[in-house]
């Protein structure tokens, strides 16, 4: 009985401990604003001394107006992390602002070290994710609506209206969620994928057809 409750306990710290490693780890003070003059970092940023520390530094215009805008997708991005704001590192969080023109996309991409939880501000969005079980998860979301993202999971979100835009904002349980843009990293990668890895992949015949998608491919 006793060994069995070791084991149970034992398999219960395990259990924990990788929940805990799953996230950016608990702060051990206050606060920590990243002292991003310096090139050290490790798994973050030093912090800056807090007799430089004031008012100003837990403060950020960043997200007031939109990112630059793709023109391909129709979508901007302006994402607020540690780098950017950085009064958020430590605190295991970071958060977004996406704007959509009319039909705009926010094309297919994942967050390796965030779950992320979307919010609209204004306007009709589609936004989906595939579960690793090859399903796909979609809704449509009103002015006000919520839509969580699990961690990694391949996701979109677009603007379905014909005519308004779109503005929604996003929040990450990372202080730098990651960003892989599914299009660019197979087909804009540097040095590229084997030609023969990408048409045995997707089921291209035809090379200029592959030549093609790749030209066309983001690079970000």
């Amino acid at each position: 009985m006793a060994w069995s409750l070791l084991f149970s306990f034992m398999a219960w710290i395990l259990h924990v401990s990788f929940v805990v490693l799953a996230s950016d780890g608990d702060p051990l003070q206050d606060f920590c604003v990243a002292d991003n003059s310096t090139q050290i970092t490790v798994n973050g940023f030093p912090c800056k001394p807090v007799s430089d520390v004031d008012a100003t530094d837990f403060a950020s215009s960043l997200l007031r107006q939109p990112g630059n805008e793709d023109p391909r997708v129709g979508s901007a991005v302006n994402l607020a992390t540690a780098m950017t704001f950085p009064a958020l590192n430590t605190l295991g969080i970071s958060i977004s602002r996406i704007d959509y023109r009319p039909r705009g996309l926010n094309p297919p991409h994942t967050h390796p070290r965030a779950t992320e939880v979307l919010f609209v501000a204004h306007g009709t969005l589609l936004a989906g994710f595939v579960s690793t079980s090859n399903k796909l998860f979609t809704q449509v979301l009103h002015e006000g609506d919520l839509f969580v993202i699990p961690r990694g999971l391949p996701h979109f979100e677009m603007n379905v209206d014909d005519h308004l835009p779109a503005l929604a904002i996003s929040r990450f349980n990372s202080q730098n969620p990651g960003v892989s843009r599914l299009v660019s990293s197979l087909f804009g990668a540097d040095p590229p994928l084997p030609t023969e890895v990408l048409q045995t992949a997707f089921g291209i015949r035809d090379r200029q057809e592959l030549e093609r998608i790749i030209a066309g491919a983001p690079t970000s």
